[in-house]
């Protein structure tokens, strides 16, 4: 990884609190104690998030809580770009990274229900590249890889819920994820091109033997785009967000937004400072103004909180907003369903990254259809309801739907590797979430 040198540049002025705020776009808002919450303790939750700005730990946050579908906080602190001198808004645009997941995931139910798949079907079935895979077993004394053949092809079931195989090369450290890399897969040019290179590289595991995150939900995007005969942002404009109005999601950043797209950071670890990233660090993470840049299932897409609400809250519905359906309620149910098989161990490195323990597996998390899933919250130790799906981005972004207590939360900003290094920024929220909800019964 490129050694980050510049410094951070100043940060916006602040309240008395450290606080730079913007209202957003209208939107219905509670009163806290009509739906459960305490005023005084949601002034934690506000306070709390915005450290994160006045520590410079990141130079812009914002983030959105919504119960029964109202409004409850919608806050932004900080600067989107402090070399622009922009200030972080509720209308700021944020690259989600793997955010852009469960939309996918959405997409594919789609045609889940119009019975153009099955669970249990071969991805072969569908990317006949796929049919003659090969696991890794080992290296030999020369560091070349030893394979065995798979099984069989890896199921839709395991490909949704990244107990396929396949690796994803975002760091290296393994044979597999090496090959990802040595390929350049997530940066190839169109998703064919993802899905004939990934074809070509050996498993980690044999398919259903093991949960690895990896490169699946691109894969997804490439089956879209094969039963449909459209390229995948079509289809995905056409029957997700079009239909819910999210017109500033998008896999890139139109001329006419760049001055509402917020600057890429990392921690640079010679400085110990927050700072820019380099334009040419990646240009798979740099290129959001390239309209031909590759549609990825797994990472394209730029959105804003309030279109991320809109997701959220279709999803918290049952399948439905505003009167348009996207999907049945039975189908929510299922992607919300832990679908690993008891004993399958989670591989944690790559999530582990991230710097939070709100999206770390062990004992009572499982993984559905594209959306973590909490079975057991006293087990996992966290405070959300039973039931209670979630994921996050790579730049640090973050998201839970608590069906129990019909609320969503949202977090937005733009950090490389998200709260490694810093305040666990997805963990803090969900206990000032929960601990300002005083009666859940309301």
């Amino acid at each position: 990884m490129l050694l980050l040198s510049a410094l951070l540049a100043a940060t916006a002025p602040l309240t008395a609190n450290g606080e730079t705020r913007d209202p957003g776009p209208a939107a219905p808002v509670a009163a806290p104690e009509r739906i459960g919450f305490d005023r005084a303790a949601l002034h934690e939750l506000d306070r709390g998030l915005s450290q994160a700005v006045v520590k410079g730990e990141v130079p812009g946050l914002t983030y959105l809580l919504v119960r029964h579908g109202k409004v409850v906080a919608f806050n932004s602190f900080g600067q989107a770009s402090p070399a622009r001198n922009i200030a972080q808004t509720n209308e700021t645009i944020f690259r989600i990274f793997s955010m852009t997941k469960p939309i996918t995931g959405a997409a594919m139910m789609v045609l889940y229900e119009e019975g153009k798949w099955k669970l249990n079907d071969p991805i072969s079935k569908f990317l006949p590249e796929f049919a003659n895979l090969r696991v890794l077993t080992g290296v030999d004394a020369a560091g070349h890889p030893i394979t065995e053949p798979a099984k069989r092809p890896p199921t839709m079931r395991e490909l949704m819920s990244h107990t396929a195989g396949f690796g994803y090369g975002l760091l290296p450290g393994g044979p597999v994820d090496d090959m990802f890399r040595a390929k350049d897969v997530t940066g190839s040019k169109n998703l064919a091109d993802v899905a004939a290179k990934v074809a070509s590289i050996p498993l980690k595991f044999q398919p259903g033997e093991g949960w690895s995150y990896s490169i699946g939900v691109d894969l997804q995007a490439r089956i879209v785009e094969v039963i449909t005969g459209k390229a995948f942002g079509a289809f995905l404009q056409e029957r997700i967000l079009g239909p819910l109005k999210m017109t500033d999601t998008a896999f890139y950043v139109h001329p006419d937004k760049v001055a509402r797209f917020a600057d890429f950071f990392a921690l640079d670890p010679r400085s110990g400072k927050v700072v820019p990233i380099p334009p040419g660090f990646a240009p798979q993470l740099s290129n959001f103004t390239d309209p031909d840049r590759l549609e990825s299932g797994g990472a394209g897409l730029v959105s804003t909180a309030g279109d991320y609400r809109r997701f959220c809250q279709m999803i918290l519905n049952g399948g439905q907003l505003d009167g348009v359906r996207i999907l049945q309620p039975r189908t929510i149910s299922l992607m919300g369903q832990n679908v690993v098989r008891p004993g399958v161990k989670f591989d944690n490195g790559l999530v582990a990254t991230m710097g939070t323990s709100a999206f770390h597996f062990g004992e009572g998390v499982g993984f559905g259809l594209d959306f973590l899933v909490i079975t057991d919250p006293t087990a996992a130790k966290v405070p959300v309801g039973k039931g209670t799906i979630s994921w996050g981005g790579a730049a640090g972004t973050w998201f839970w739907i608590d069906p129990k207590n019909d609320l969503f939360f949202i977090g937005m900003i733009q950090r490389w590797r998200g709260s490694s290094g810093m305040e666990d920024l997805p963990d803090l929220s969900q206990r000032l979430v929960y601990q300002a909800l005083k009666q859940p019964e309301k």
